[in-house]
Formats: C-alpha cells, structure tokens, sequence
C-alpha cells in the first residue's frame, strides 16, 4: 500500500478528494477543526499538519480500501505535476496487487471499448497504466500488463489507420512483441508476429505479408483459429496482388478450418473475402453469392464490421454497369460512417476503390 513520509496540506488535499469527502466530513472523519482542513486547502504543500494530525492522516490512508488508494496516487501525481516545487512524497516500489487487479479490469473494458470503435476511451483506459509505469520497475506479472497494454494500444492505432511511423501500430506491436519475447510466452510473440504481418499488408508490402501469412499458417505456436486466419490472409494478400485464382483456393481451405472449428464469425469474414477474390476474376454472380452469405451471417454490432462488410458489397456492385449506382450508394453510406467512427484507413480504401471505378466508367453520374 502506499505510504506518506511527511504530510502537507497537499497530501491531505489528496487523501480528502480520493475519499470523495467534504472539507467538513473530511473533518469530522479526522477529528479535527474544519478551519484546520481549509488552512490545507488553501496553502497546500506550504504547510505542514501538526506531528500528532501526521499520525491521524497516516491511520486514515492506512484503513481506506484499494480504490482509495488508486485514487489518492492519481490525484497526488497529477497535483505535483502542476505544482513542480511540491515534489512526490509518497513512496512506491512499482504496483501493487489491487493495482494489477485495477488494470487487468481497465483491459477488459478496453477490449469492450475497440470492439465499438470508441477510440477516445479506450486510449484513456490504456494510456493511464502505460504513461503510469515504467517496463523496468514492473515484475512479471506488470510486464504481462505492461505487453497487453501495448499490443492493444497497436490494434486501437491499427483500427485508426496509424499504420506506420513512431506513433503506430508497427511501434507497439513490435514493442509489445520485446516484451513477450523477455517473458518467454511464444503464443503472444506469434499473435504479435500475426499483428506485424496484418500491419505489412495495409501498409502495401503484399509479398512480404504473404511470406509471413504462409509461415503462421503453419506455426504450432499458434492455435488452430489463429493458424486458420493466417491462411485466410494469405489469400488476402494474394488477392490484393491480383493472383485471385490462387487467393481463392487459399481462402476456401481457411472457410472449412472455421466451418469445422465452429467459428461463425470468421467464416463469414471468409465469405466476405471469397467475395472480393471472386470478383477480381470476374465471376460477379460468385462473388454476389458470397457477399450474401457474409451479410446475412456476420455480426454487424459495430462500426468497424458494418464498414468492412459494405465496402466489400459496394466494390463488387461497382463492377456491374447494371449496378454501379447502387454500389455507389453503398460505398457512400460506408464512408458516412467510417468518418463519423474515426476509421481513417477504411476511408482510404473506399476512395480508391471510388477512383479506380470513375478512371474506368468515367465521372459518375448526378
């Protein structure tokens, strides 16, 4: 627990609000005079309670509960940070264990968080423990934190489109991906290996991101789900490069993988895939009936799913005359929402599936 060497009026300040007290309850809680408790209010680390008021303030943080004490620490920080002569008086060898409970909590709601594309409150939930703690004072189990945290965060600038550069998905995937190396958990640094792989191929790198897909497909470390995904990403790389034929096959061998795993969502992300592969040969009629399938089964709850799933509609209507408007209107409504979410990336591949379709059927139509 945390402990104070010598109480200010500004540790106290801190204790009172991480209490969610009154100057008047804080004084009634302490046994002291309410002048007592403005006076700390008011000069805050200018001065110093009384050696018997320390002892009272100490039992009192003493006794509160973790919650108090996460609140107390956060409150402390931020008020030395705006008072710089004030310093930290508060004594800390890392986190504690109803720390670590605190944010494998905040973790969970994050996972919660990027599933709906609420970037701002998930940035919040993980920034709070990765700018809190240092990798170096953190045991195992933080480091474990410490690697989830990071690899998270990759997913949420991954999601945002921050595909490269300090700032970016590559940065905390790699990161992430040091740290899991030094714990010795090979699962994660090959989800890790997943992750950069994903990142390669949005960032146009196709035959470095296939190489990588195809050496996953078949790496034990992975479970057989993850190894399924690698082989349907293989294909979607290999789509992307235009050897769509070959994309296909690939993808339909990772569609009987999920079939048999019972993964309904990724076989319907499958079906989206099959989809695009399908319409790069020109089998519109395929590609129709795949891309029904995966809107009739896949899940849509969030912004990111509705988008994905409509722009690969949009795109294969586009490929018809008898059907570009409609496609156009799909693709519309994909990019409504795409910047009302915040997915940069998922904007970008919806303008240039709108520029390739204008350069070969001309301007669209008013």
């Amino acid at each position: 627990m945390a402990t104070v060497h010598h109480w200010t009026g500004l540790e106290a300040r801190a204790l009172r609000q991480a209490l969610r007290q009154s100057v008047r309850a804080f004084a009634e809680h302490l046994g002291v005079a309410v002048a007592t408790v403005s006076k700390w209010e008011s000069k805050l680390a200018d001065t110093e309670p009384r050696p018997d008021t320390q002892a009272i303030l100490d039992t009192a943080l003493g006794r509160a509960d973790a919650s108090v004490h996460l609140r107390f620490e956060t409150l402390l920080s931020e008020m030395s940070d705006a008072l710089p002569s004030a310093g930290r008086r508060i004594t800390a060898s890392g986190p504690r264990a109803w720390e670590y409970e605190s944010w494998a909590d905040d973790l969970d709601r994050a996972v919660v968080a990027l599933s709906r594309q609420n970037f701002a409150f998930a940035d919040n939930l993980l920034g709070r423990w990765l700018t809190r703690f240092k990798a170096l004072e953190l045991d195992d189990k933080g480091l474990y934190l410490f690697a989830r945290s990071t690899a998270m965060l990759g997913d949420l600038k991954r999601d945002q489109g921050a595909v490269l550069g300090p700032l970016s998905a590559q940065h905390s995937y790699a990161r992430a991906r040091q740290v899991f190396t030094q714990l010795g958990i090979p699962r994660r640094v090959a989800q890790l290996d997943l992750s950069l792989a994903v990142v390669a191929e949005m960032s146009d790198k196709l035959e470095i991101a296939a190489r990588q897909y195809e050496t996953l497909a078949v790496d034990n470390r992975l479970s057989r789900r993850d190894r399924a995904r690698s082989r349907l990403w293989v294909g979607t790389a290999l789509s992307k490069d235009g050897n769509h034929d070959y994309a296909a096959r690939v993808m339909l061998a990772a569609t009987r993988d999920f079939e048999d795993l019972g993964e309904v969502d990724d076989w319907s992300v499958a079906h989206q895939k099959l989809a695009l592969a399908h319409r790069g040969t020109g089998q519109l009629d395929r590609a129709l009936h795949f891309i029904d399938i995966a809107r009739s089964t896949g899940v849509i709850d969030s912004p990111m799913q509705r988008v994905r799933l409509d722009t690969a509609h949009g795109h294969i209507l586009l490929s018809d005359p008898a059907t570009r408007d409609d496609g156009l209107r799909v693709l519309d409504d994909a990019a409504k929402l795409a910047a009302k979410a915040g997915l940069s990336h998922q904007l970008r591949s919806i303008e240039s599936i709108r520029m390739m379709t204008e350069g070969a059927a001309g301007p669209r139509r008013r």
